[in-house]
């Protein structure tokens, strides 16, 4: 199988994953999606709250290692078990979720751009930029409504560490790459572009233009 492996970085609330959902939409049957956020560190052997007081915006939070061997996995054709975090309890559940290989391997998360490893098994590398008042806005309704975290605790995050790790390693992180869409998934040409590059992966067309 030829598989093309997408990455979709960008700070938080920026709009990865509207782009994520709008590819899944129209290539449904040939794409299989991946989160980062499920590769936080299992933190069972502490308590709740010890987990609390966790940096979850550094690089070191994610088992970005666990994430490259499942990569390589499903680029092999092999399916592999990806773990399922729990935000409210800030650490990982007991299930998991097969990942079946496909022709298109979408990975959504904030800091999978930061990673020199992981950028080598990336095919295209996208950074979703958006405005930081639009991003907190949306972590806040996103963390509340979905997450069931009180508006204080996702204020007090965002301070420490939310904002001061995404100036330190997500924005430099856009260095890395290939195209930078603003405003995600509601930037409809960019997504048409993106779509039609899609395309012609899987009807076998596209061939890489050597400079």
């Amino acid at each position: 199988m030829n598989t093309l492996i997408i990455g979709i970085a960008g700070g938080t609330g920026s709009g990865k994953t509207t782009l994520t959902q709008a590819l899944l939409n129209r290539f449904s049957d040939d794409i299989s999606v991946i989160f980062h956020d499920n590769y936080y560190r299992d933190q069972k052997h502490l308590t709740l709250e010890e987990r609390n007081l966790l940096n979850y915006d550094h690089p070191k939070a994610f088992e970005t290692e666990l994430l490259i061997e499942h990569l390589e996995k499903l680029k092999k054709g092999e399916e592999v078990l990806c773990p399922v975090y729990d935000f409210s309890q800030h650490t990982r559940s007991d299930k998991v979720v097969v990942i079946k290989p496909k022709p298109i391997i979408v990975l959504d998360g904030i800091l999978i751009l930061e990673d020199e490893d992981l950028n080598e098994l990336l095919d295209i590398k996208l950074f979703v930029d958006t405005d930081a008042d639009v991003r907190i806005l949306r972590r806040i309704e996103r963390d509340i409504n979905q997450r069931g975290r009180s508006f204080t605790s996702v204020r007090d995050q965002y301070l420490s560490t939310v904002k001061p790790m995404h100036e330190r390693y997500v924005e430099p992180s856009k260095r890395q790459a290939d195209i930078v869409i603003p405003e995600g998934g509601r930037n409809k040409v960019a997504i048409e572009l993106l779509l039609l590059r899609l395309k012609a992966h899987l009807d076998g067309q596209y061939s890489e233009v050597k400079l």
